[in-house]
């Protein structure tokens, strides 16, 4: 028998009774991106866990493949004030922060006055975020981490709930900037989209090639996407689960005595990435209508919770080993 780990009190009762609610909003939730975004329901899935964690999440895929889409439907249909950004490498941080102006009354007196920038968003889609030099990713860095910015020395806090989601092309990298590791571990999950299968692109042709397109519905208030939020944050935990996340991010670690890791990794994920896996296998289960999560959710979360989080040993690039590969045995382990 299982020993369930409890994060706060709450009779069963009452849980069962708000996951019921949280699993009737979510299944519109679903149904309303489901309008407009065609198959890809590992990626919707993924991104909405992500989501429903309360976290951010990095969306790598060729161009074409409905990133952006994804992005502007999951703002309409969670009801959340979401802004755009186009990373480029002349972007500085006072273009996504904001900055302050000197204004002067009708009497003469001059004072500052802060104008936001885009940042100041529930659902911020960072396009090409790779494309930013490191000065205006460091800019966000904090917000990401922190969901407040520092202008001229004051705090202002961002709009909660508040994520990211940001995109990145695989392919392009002439005249783009690496994303430091430190950002890469304030992502809670890597998304890899790719090509749709041949019935999901049959429809998509058939159904945005006409005159009018599907467009996406409100079914969600922000507030009650932070009471989903809570929710997951109290849903129990088994002992198994627990256990299975520690032994699988331990052994993506050199040093903790796994032969494979020592031998192709160079650096493995922190404990940030047990945080990640504890919540986002939570949101899975709640996603798929369960109280509790299992070691099946764990290891479908394995790859895009830790494939940013590590790097391989030039050995291992060069006998063409990715990060995949590794995880995928790990995976095994537990």
């Amino acid at each position: 028998m299982s020993v369930m780990v409890k994060e706060s009190p709450i009779s069963e009762t009452d849980m069962i009774a708000e996951a019921e609610k949280a699993l009737a909003d979510i299944s519109r939730i679903r149904d309303g991106v489901g309008r407009v975004i065609f198959g890809q329901e590992s990626v919707v899935e993924r991104t909405l866990v992500a989501l429903l964690a309360g976290g951010h999440a990095l969306l790598v895929g060729v161009p074409g493949l409905a990133k952006t889409k994804l992005v502007e439907t999951l703002g309409v249909v969670l009801g959340l004030d979401s802004r755009r950004i186009q990373f480029t490498p002349d972007l500085m941080p006072s273009d996504i922060l904001g900055s302050e102006v000197m204004e002067q009354d009708e009497f003469g007196k001059r004072s500052f006055r802060f104008i936001s920038g885009p940042i100041f968003a529930q659902l911020l889609m960072a396009d090409e975020i790779n494309r930013a030099s490191p000065r205006t990713q460091s800019a966000l860095l904090q917000a990401m981490q922190e969901y407040h910015v520092t202008i001229a020395g004051a705090r202002h806090d961002l709009p909660a709930p508040f994520h990211v989601l940001a995109t990145q092309n695989p392919l392009e990298q002439e005249g783009t900037y690496p994303l430091p590791e430190a950002q890469l571990d304030r992502f809670l999950m890597q998304v890899d989209i790719l090509y749709p299968e041949i019935e999901a692109e049959r429809r998509i042709l058939l159904e945005t090639t006409g005159i009018e397109d599907a467009k996406a519905q409100n079914v969600l208030q922000p507030v009650r996407l932070k009471e989903i939020q809570t929710l997951i944050r109290r849903m129990p935990v088994p002992e198994s689960v627990v256990e299975a996340i520690l032994t699988l991010v331990r052994s993506a670690r050199p040093g903790q005595g796994n032969a494979e890791t020592d031998k192709h990794v160079a650096w493995g994920p922190g404990p940030r990435a047990s945080q990640a896996l504890m919540l986002c296998t939570r949101a899975r289960a709640l996603y798929d209508g369960r109280l509790a999560p299992s070691i099946d959710d764990v290891r479908a979360l394995a790859e895009p919770v830790l494939q940013h989080r590590m790097a391989l040993t030039f050995a291992a690039r060069a006998e063409g080993t990715s990060v995949r590969d590794v995880v995928a045995k790990l995976v095994k382990g537990i």
